[in-house]
């Protein structure tokens, strides 16, 4: 492994620095945060350590963070995610250090992680903590060296969460997933329409009259329900949730148990970010030629290793990212290994969405960097950051909303009025 950078191929460069121009065309919030960050310089002496999907989107997040004066390394948090071309130009056009190959092995993986944290850095991002993970296995000693953490999604706040609850997390984290501006819009948007450009691409299915299994109905689970409902499927949630079984219920959408979904669905996608949600016997209870794939951010969801263990043969690869598993007389395809649907067959969310949860990652790490030190703990962004990326977002659409008066700011601040 080279000392600065360890990509693919750097003669990819030219097409990743396109894909990433491309990508910035639609960033109009995370570009504005840029174009101020040059002036300033917010960031100098800072060094950054990102475990994030290396896309186009992420690289303009890299290019933010280097024109704010910081140091960044950029390393994948999925091995599936990696857009090679894209990690290329970042270390060729814009000399930022990458550590990111589409399809590494685990072991690679952890080592990418690895030299991340050899970076030694005082602000660190996550998309499924497992940067912080590894910082608080191995790496104990650095902990007092970084400021923050900014974790990204569902499931690395659950980890950071449930780290928290045992006490024994050793720094501060700021959830940016739990940010309105990123569950609702990254996870309903993003994750709904990118989780369907997944599978229509590496199966050329048409989702009109399938009977779609999500399960999980979260952010990321309404969302594709909704874009699967929108493009003609019947749709069927599975929950273990009283509420949110409840809302999808209210929403129109049939609720099972898995047990019952299983013989009735073409096609299952898992978005709960818990294990094993689909299983063994849910495996033997689907027809012949079911369609099984994952959304939620580690590939656990989906129990493949009991998928194998049933299967009397297993054809890879019958197109590319679907494997057949022939299970009794009956054939099941597995999109993508289990993993990351939309990341591992398609592009992950559009720019336009990604936008706004980076500019809200930037906007995070700006007032760490300021700010006072924090706490140790799970913190939430601050309503100024989210008001200020919803307003810039609302700009760059053209979209102008009312204000209140000084009268119905004074009666919402009030009590005494009444009936």
């Amino acid at each position: 492994m080279k000392n600065n950078y360890d990509v693919k191929d750097l003669s990819l460069a030219e097409a990743g620095r396109k894909k990433i121009e491309w990508a910035a065309q639609d960033m109009p919030v995370l570009e504005s945060i840029r174009q101020e960050a040059i002036k300033t310089k917010p960031l100098q002496g800072f060094k950054i350590a990102a475990c994030l999907h290396v896309t186009s989107e992420t690289a303009n997040l890299m290019r933010t963070f280097k024109d704010a004066g910081a140091s960044v390394v950029l390393v994948a948090s999925n091995p599936l995610s990696t857009q090679d071309e894209v990690a290329a130009s970042l270390v060729k056009h814009y000399q930022i250090a990458v550590f990111a190959r589409h399809g590494e092995s685990r072991r690679l993986y952890y080592q990418h992680l690895q030299a991340a944290l050899a970076f030694h850095p005082q602000i660190t991002l996550d998309d499924g903590a497992d940067l912080v993970s590894l910082l608080h296995k191995d790496y104990q000693k650095q902990v007092r060296e970084i400021q923050a953490s900014l974790e990204e999604t569902t499931t690395g706040v659950i980890r950071l969460r449930a780290l928290a609850a045992s006490g024994k997390l050793l720094l501060p984290v700021i959830a940016v997933n739990d940010a309105k501006t990123k569950h609702m819009f990254d996870n309903r948007y993003g994750t709904g329409q990118s989780t369907l450009d997944g599978i229509i691409r590496a199966t050329n299915m048409l989702i009109a009259g399938k009977t779609v299994v999500v399960a999980g109905y979260g952010w990321c689970g309404r969302g594709f329900a909704n874009r699967a409902r929108g493009l003609g499927a019947k749709v069927i949630v599975t929950e273990v949730d009283e509420i949110k079984a409840l809302e999808a219920a209210m929403d129109g959408f049939s609720v099972l148990p898995m047990k019952e979904a299983a013989p009735l669905g073409d096609l299952f996608c898992t978005l709960s970010g818990d294990l094993h949600v689909i299983d063994s016997p849910h495996f033997k209870l689907m027809k012949d030629g079911a369609i099984v794939c994952n959304s939620g951010h580690f590939d656990v969801e989906i129990n493949v290793a009991a998928l194998k263990k049933i299967a009397t043969k297993v054809r890879k690869q019958v197109r590319p990212q679907v494997d057949e598993y022939l299970v009794g007389k009956k054939r099941i395809y597995l999109l993508a290994e289990g993993r990351l649907i939309n990341l591992a067959a398609a592009e992950g969310h559009p720019a336009s969405v990604m936008d706004m949860s980076f500019a809200t990652q930037a906007l995070s790490a700006l007032a760490v960097a300021k700010g006072k030190k924090l706490e140790i703990g799970v913190h939430s962004v601050s309503g100024d950051i989210e008001n200020r990326v919803a307003r810039l977002k609302l700009k760059s659409m053209g979209i102008s909303i009312d204000k209140l008066t000084p009268e119905q700011k004074k009666y919402l601040s009030s009590w005494e009025a009444g009936t």
